[in-house]
């Protein structure tokens, strides 16, 4: 078998061996505070698998969502976060693991003080999609900035539903 090296997670190649992604290679946007890095996508793995290195700040992580079509897994590498999972929330932390089947309310937030790091896997592939054409490219030296609510309009919802979320209120 052979190895496709891939520098960027946007190079959709197909290939018949394996996928080699080099500790900085992927695609990384910023996404509402949050920095996300694009591993591998659904268009390279024949659609099994997404998979995205996450950074998330104190206060980070997004609105309560459910996924239409993909199970999303959670493995945590650094820092602590807080999960809901349904109508209940937790504490996950380093070596943890976190599944939310499809179509289960969830959601991450950092409530600590140091940036939290994780990787997170879509079974099949494809809600990565969504950081890679809503996200912003990143700046060097400049801090993410958090979206207002304004940014969760238009072309952003037209997003969401192309991807299979729906952002649904805690409580």
């Amino acid at each position: 078998m052979t190895f496709y090296i891939s520098p960027e997670a946007d190079d959709l190649a197909t290939t018949p061996g394996g996928i080699y992604v080099p500790v900085n290679g992927g695609r990384t946007k910023w996404f509402s505070g949050d920095v996300y890095s694009v591993k591998l996508t659904a268009a390279q793995t024949r659609g099994s698998l997404g998979v995205v290195e996450a950074s998330v700040p104190p206060g980070g992580g997004p609105v309560a969502h459910t996924h239409a079509d993909q199970d999303e897994t959670f493995y945590l590498l650094a820092g602590e976060l807080e999960f809901l999972d349904g109508d209940r929330t937790f504490t996950a932390g380093v070596g943890d693991l976190v599944h939310c089947p499809r179509g289960v309310r969830h959601r991450f937030k950092n409530v600590g003080l140091h940036t939290a790091r994780m990787l997170f896997f879509y079974t099949p592939g494809g809600s990565e999609g969504l950081f890679l054409e809503g996200g912003d490219d990143p700046e060097p030296g400049v801090q993410v900035p958090t979206w207002g609510p304004e940014r969760f309009q238009g072309h952003m919802l037209d997003l969401f539903a192309k991807y299979g979320l729906e952002a649904l209120p805690e409580g």
